[in-house]
């Protein structure tokens, strides 16, 4: 759901100032200041001062805020505010430092404690698209490491909320976009333990699946990850055939059958170059009777010798 809040101008000094969320396909609702409402309240008298990178003008309105909301006192508010006003001058570092010793107190249902989870998701995606960290003190490398650190962080801690989801499925897609296939079919399979239904589970088995057979190198390799691969979308077929048909899946199956069906091919060219020629004739007989409608299998039956011993084959 895209949540956008804003505070009316004319209200902006009130406790009771309406706060107005957008919600898809809704138009605006206000929402009242009670309960965990305050805090959208909170974070959209601070929003602007961040997105401006406005340090010291955010120091003072959270000073203001402190003493409109009690409450809130409470919980480690000064670790909270120095996590924002680092924020706030893009220094991600220690934001993500200061938001984690926040959200050590466990502050689970403050409302703050989700606003730090989501700041928090926003470094990380800025590290996991190539924002630079310094290494040493000295040297500046891309933070992948560090965003997917973060990431980790939040899904064990948010593990309910819909933040940690998003956290899971940002890495796997970073892996993804990283061509590290194993790595990215790895966080998706976790995925899919965490969340076994809806269209979480619907994505992650089709995330293992396109990895798998993305991870595929070629005839001259192995082809265990081919095997995955169909094995994965045609589960994808039995248990959402409506979306598979959209999808196209039963192509790609196709495509993976031809991409098995050549790999025994050419070990069969390999023998047949070699002199075995009954190995050669077992393998080209393996490509028929297995992937008969194949491209593959019709190169097999014209490559197909007469000295094969024993084995009929299809003409």
């Amino acid at each position: 759901m895209l949540v956008v809040v804003l505070l009316l101008p004319s209200r902006v000094g009130s406790v009771s100032a309406d706060t107005w969320r957008l919600e898809q396909g809704k138009g605006w609702k206000a929402v009242s200041s009670k309960g965990k409402d305050k805090y959208l309240l909170l974070m959209a008298r601070t929003e602007k001062l961040i997105n401006t990178g406005q340090a010291d003008a955010l120091r003072n309105e959270w000073t203001k805020l402190k003493k409109e909301f009690s409450e809130i006192k409470e919980q480690d508010l000064n670790t909270f505010i120095k996590a924002e006003i680092l924020f706030c001058k893009r220094k991600y570092t220690k934001a993500a430092r200061s938001y984690d010793k926040f959200l050590d107190k466990d502050y689970n249902e403050s409302g703050l404690y989700q606003a730090a989870l989501e700041r928090q998701f926003t470094i990380a995606k800025a590290f996991l698209a190539g924002r630079k960290v310094r290494v040493l003190g000295i040297f500046k490398m891309k933070g992948y490491a560090q965003g997917i650190k973060i990431m980790e962080k939040i899904t064990e801690r948010a593990s309910d909320r819909p933040v940690a989801t998003q956290a899971a499925i940002a890495v796997a897609k970073h892996y993804e976009k990283r061509r590290k296939f194993a790595e990215a079919h790895l966080k998706w399979s976790e995925v899919s333990w965490q969340w076994e239904t809806g269209q979480i589970a619907k994505d992650a088995l089709l995330g293992m699946a396109r990895c798998k057979h993305a991870a595929y190198k070629g005839p001259k390799y192995n082809a265990a990850n081919l095997k995955s691969a169909k094995t994965y979308y045609q589960d994808f077929e039995l248990r959402y055939p409506a979306d598979a048909k959209e999808l196209g899946i039963d192509k790609i199956v196709k495509q993976i059958d031809e991409q098995m069906a050549y790999k025994q091919f050419t070990i069969a060219k390999y023998y047949q170059r070699t002199g075995k020629t009954q190995a050669a004739n077992l393998y080209y007989d393996m490509v028929i009777r297995s992937w008969p409608d194949t491209d593959a299998a019709e190169l097999a039956r014209q490559m197909f010798t007469d000295d094969l011993v024993g084995v009929q084959i299809k003409k």
